[in-house]
């Protein structure tokens, strides 16, 4: 996992436009981070987490057809026929631990365990004499390690995935429930092998009339990473649909946002695709052919460079500086069979152009820009490119 810059030095880095690329809590070269799970999710380093949030099992072939390698929740499961219907499909999935789940353990359909969604969110409940809902705290911290422990010792042969709410990353949050506080995070982390959440800048319009805020993405990446001290692997929702509000991110937003991820550090997207309103629709992805486009495509360039996202993140080989501070550039430095691979993304909306310094390449080579039939010229260590409001680029120098 790799973090790009400090708590205390984003403030600075934004104003600069400036990024250093560095390492954080990386496998070990050629190793699966999966490894460590006999029946936990393929320990292939060509294998890279993409999923779909509390989908039928229906579905999983339009879903494969889109990218999608992996199923996490499932509705009233798991039962023999969803299983079945996954298994039919190629689609692995993540499930809740219980009794009923236990009895499918031998079952290699199944990947992976996980808590119920967003612990850290206020809970609901029932008045006991009135029978009216309504919320109350959070489940504490220590509750969910304790449960961890427990899922554990049940099956050790599968990693444990817990999912936390926006409070992540959103200070102003208020969904967290009375008594919580920001420092609980760091317990929660400890209750899961693989430890993700969810925030949606776009769809839950985060700090309306402040413009777009897609680095809450990056934010929350970084914060676990943090929390964890490096020792978790992270992962994050991404919103594809308007869910229940107005807004909807656009195709452009939803890849930058999954860019932003990578880049800092998550080792596996879960796309929610559910929309609530103005009408029900589980799986409003599917419907929208412009947003399906979009994913398909992010999903195969995430593919096609997963063994580059599997390896190792490279610390103090690249600088990158942008033009304007209104958007920096955000970026990952990888190094796969020999090449050197810079991941960067225009973190904000505004136009800009970006300045790589490299070290330890050679004086004058070429750039390859992945994906983009183009091919740059480093000269001095040293080249530079264009970049619209959230467009990613991936550069490999042989």
């Amino acid at each position: 996992m790799m973090r790009l810059w400090s708590v205390l030095a984003l403030t600075a880095a934004l104003a600069a436009g400036i990024v250093f690329a560095q390492g954080r809590g990386e496998a070990p070269a050629g190793a699966s981070p999966y490894s460590p799970w006999k029946r936990g999710l393929p320990a292939d380093p060509g294998y890279f987490p993409i999923a779909v949030w509390l989908q039928s099992p229906a579905k999983a072939s339009a879903y494969k057809a889109a990218g999608i390698n992996l199923y996490v929740a499932l509705w009233q499961g798991p039962t023999a026929q969803q299983l079945a219907e996954l298994k039919a499909a190629g689609m692995p999935v993540i499930v809740g631990q219980s009794p009923r789940s236990l009895a499918f353990i031998d079952d290699p359909t199944i990947v992976g365990w996980m808590h119920g969604d967003e612990p850290d969110n206020a809970q609901e409940v029932t008045d006991p004499v009135t029978g009216k809902k309504g919320y109350g705290p959070c489940i504490p911290p220590a509750k969910i390690v304790a449960d961890y422990e427990k899922m554990r010792k049940a099956d050790p042969t599968r990693p444990i995935l817990l999912n936390l709410g926006q409070g992540v990353a959103n200070d102003a949050w208020v969904g967290r429930g009375a008594g919580a506080k920001l420092d609980d995070y760091r317990t929660y982390v400890q209750g899961g092998d693989i430890t993700s959440f969810d925030v949606y800048p776009v769809a839950d319009n985060l700090k309306p009339g402040e413009g777009d805020n897609l680095w809450y993405v990056s934010k929350g990446l970084d914060r676990l990473a943090d929390w964890s001290g490096g020792k978790k692997l992270i992962w994050n929702c991404i919103e594809c649909t308007r869910i229940g509000g107005d807004k909807k991110a656009t195709p452009a937003q939803v890849t930058s946002e999954v860019w932003l991820a990578l880049i800092h550090g998550s080792r596996g997207i879960i796309y929610f695709v559910h929309q609530f309103k103005p009408t029900f629709d589980e799986h409003a992805l599917l419907d929208d052919p412009e947003m399906l486009r979009a994913v398909t495509d992010v999903n195969q360039r995430i593919k096609q460079l997963a063994p580059v996202l599997n390896s190792p993140t490279i610390a103090g080989r690249a600088e990158v500086r942008s033009v304007s501070a209104k958007a920096p550039i955000d970026a990952m430095v990888k190094q796969y069979q020999g090449d050197l691979y810079v991941f960067a993304v225009d973190a904000h909306p505004g136009e800009t152009r970006g300045f790589f310094v490299l070290t330890g390449v050679p004086q004058k080579t070429a750039v390859d820009v992945v994906g983009e039939n183009r091919r740059l010229r480093i000269t001095n260590g040293r080249f530079e490119d264009d970049f619209r409001p959230y467009e990613a680029h991936v550069y490999r120098v042989r």
